[in-house]
């Protein structure tokens, strides 16, 4: 039996922040008999509770773990520096939030990465774990320590930290690679932890980072990636769910006992996209487009309310607005729950797939928020080139008409550092804004209309069409956006109405820097961890110096440095760190994709047109599900 660690942790919770997020009991939270199961999970979303419960990826594992028998899952979150301290002089491990059981002895540590800068967060976790920094100090007795999510589609630079990864859809993933473990150890665990490794690797769709070896060449680039054991594949493949009607989680969605990011209960409508944006990894790694139906949807809202109490429904997606029956959604929910005054939320809305219509029944229960599009380049040239087919007219009519129909806040959201740009694409975000404003002011005969202005640094993805694309120095980037603030800053009639939101060049470089880099990135990482590093999503505790302090002192035995990761073009010829590892996505297709971008040539969305052989469907297997399915969202009776 596996005590509780609860008594020893009660006693430091008063002496903490927020000790709420550490107690565990949420609402729709399971806690299950230890004995009574024989594989059993600890996740991790690593990142603070407030940011880490709402997470859907690992909300939909947990509950896809516990209903099956014989098997448990549990969550734990990273802790924050001062209850870390504690910890490390009490001897108090990490532990879950559900039973608070110590890490160390679950089976599998899963951890989901959405984005790379929480790296620092999993060593912290591992050692208060007690369990060793390094897959190969592990021994039998420790957990198998998986990452999985969007970063872990290149796990390279915590290669020598997790013992495997899986890309892709994890619900199926997280089963089958159940029954391989339980067979393990039925049998009694024959040949160690190598052993049940190389069982999940010969699936061809677990890749366990010891069993393959990095060459390099002189110059420092990667000759090749091979593998070091017989029967492991060359290639591992992602994971993919089809029919999404089938995986209807979650269904009883945790409700949090402090306030989280997102106060509300969320159903993903469908999955993946094909528009085709060339700097967006999760719509090129989320391949092919899979829509729940619209009766599928009106059930896990009814069921989701039921077991909540929430009162706004997220309906999430890449795109949501792009569902074939989005309006019918909205309509049908709107109707349904007009007396409950729940309210709906797209999270964002592209120009040309919003009309009054949708923004009306979205907004009808609920509150008039403002709204949120995403042009992404200030310039039509760089619109072309990121094949974001939106032009300034779209978006022009599209203000125009919210702001005629009472909204008063609008937010555009815009990259700063897109392969090919000028300061001059940049310094026309200014000019759409004072459009915006204009247009605003004239259709709504007011004046206290506002625009925001949201700017974020361009990171180049891998299994995207700038993979190979320079990234924008830190320095290159503040002098962008310093002159676009004087510019709007300076405009006498309209600038008033305008905020301007941008985040420094810093923290993209050292994101840059963990989304293309290789194995020898990992002793970056951990010369980071070492010297304080926690929390580096969070601007407050994120520092750009220890990181290139840690780069400096670990890089130069290569023979390469932070540059050569992050603002280096790279070659067609060249092999790059994730090759090995397979989104369906042709290489091919992806290179003559980085070169139309540079011909500013666009390509349209292929579920509406012929197929542009991305390589998705036929190599994985898969095909476009979309609607209309032609019903409605039955019944239409109010729900009481």
């Amino acid at each position: 039996m596996t005590e509780s660690v609860f008594p020893q942790l009660e006693a430091l919770l008063p002496h903490v922040q927020k000790p709420i997020q550490y107690v565990g009991g949420e609402l729709n939270s399971t806690v299950k008999e230890w004995e009574s199961c024989d594989v059993r999970w600890a996740l991790m979303y690593p990142d603070a509770y407030e940011v880490g419960l709402p997470n859907q990826g690992v909300m939909i594992l947990y509950e896809v773990l516990n209903e099956r028998e014989g098997v448990l899952a549990e969550r734990t979150y990273s802790v924050w520096p001062d209850l870390e301290e504690l910890m490390r002089e009490h001897k108090v491990p990490q532990f879950t939030v559900d039973s608070h059981r110590p890490v160390s002895a679950f089976d599998v540590f899963g951890l989901s990465f959405s984005t790379e800068l929480g790296y620092t967060n999993m060593l912290t976790a591992l050692d208060l774990a007690g369990i060793p920094l390094e897959a190969r100090n592990r021994t039998v007795d420790h957990p198998i320590v998986l990452a999985g999510g969007h970063a872990a589609f290149n796990p390279e630079p915590i290669a020598e930290f997790i013992d495997c990864a899986v890309i892709g859809d994890g619900e199926q993933a997280v089963l089958d690679m159940t029954e391989i473990i339980r067979t393990w150890k039925a049998e009694g665990r024959p040949g160690g932890r190598e052993e049940v490794l190389l069982r999940l690797a010969k699936t061809g769709n677990v890749y366990v980072p010891g069993f393959y070896d990095v060459e390099y060449l002189p110059d420092g680039r990667i000759g090749r990636v091979v593998p070091n054991r017989s029967g492991v594949p060359w290639r591992v493949s992602k994971h993919t769910v089809m029919d999404l009607d089938e995986w209807p989680y979650p269904k009883q969605p945790l409700v949090p006992l402090a306030e989280t990011v997102h106060e509300r209960m969320s159903v993903e409508i469908f999955r993946g996209c094909t528009r085709g944006c060339r700097f967006c990894q999760a719509g090129m790694i989320t391949r092919p487009v899979r829509e729940r139906s619209i009766t599928g949807i009106g059930e896990m809202v009814e069921k989701g309310l039921k077991a909540t109490g929430f009162e706004e429904v997220g309906l999430l997606s890449l795109s949501s607005a792009d569902h074939t029956e989005i309006a019918d959604i909205a309509k049908g929910l709107a109707d349904r729950y007009t007396d409950d005054k729940v309210g709906l939320s797209l999270p964002s809305t592209r120009v040309d797939a919003f009309n009054v219509d949708l923004a009306n029944e979205l907004t009808r229960n609920g509150r008039r928020s403002g709204l949120t599009f995403a042009p992404e380049g200030g310039s039509e040239r760089m619109r072309k080139v990121i094949n974001k087919m939106v032009s300034e007219e779209d978006l022009i009519r599209t203000v125009a008409t919210a702001y005629g129909n009472g909204w008063r806040q609008v937010k555009l959201y815009f990259m700063c550092g897109l392969p090919t740009e000028t300061d001059e694409d940049v310094l026309q975000i200014g000019d759409m804004a004072v459009n915006v404003i204009a247009k605003g002011r004239e259709v709504s005969g007011q004046n206290d209309i506002r625009c925001t202005v949201s700017i974020g640094g361009f990171v180049p993805k891998p299994h995207t069409p700038f993979q190979w694309a320079p990234q924008l120095s830190a320095e290159e980037t503040d002098a962008r956006l310093g002159k676009l603030r004087d510019k709007i800053r300076g405009d006498k009639k309209y600038g008033r109405s305008i905020g301007f939101r941008y985040h420094d060049g810093k923290p993209g470089i050292v994101e840059g820097l963990l989304s293309r880099g290789d194995r020898r990135i990992g002793d970056v990482i951990r010369a980071v961890y070492e010297s304080g590093g926690r929390f580096d999503g969070w601007r407050e505790h994120f520092s750009y110096d220890r990181w290139m302090e840690a780069a400096e002192k670990t890089l130069p035995a290569y023979g390469v440095d932070v540059a050569w990761y992050t603002t280096r073009e790279r070659t067609y010829e060249e092999v790059l760190p994730w090759d090995h590892l397979d989104s369906g996505l042709d290489k091919d297709w992806l290179w003559e994709d980085w070169q139309d971008a540079l011909d500013e040539t666009e390509v349209d969305d292929c579920r509406w047109t012929p197929c542009f052989d991305c390589g998705v469907c036929p190599q994985l297997d898969t095909h476009i599900q979309i609607g209309p399915t032609g019903k409605k969202l039955l019944p239409l009776s109010v729900v009481k």
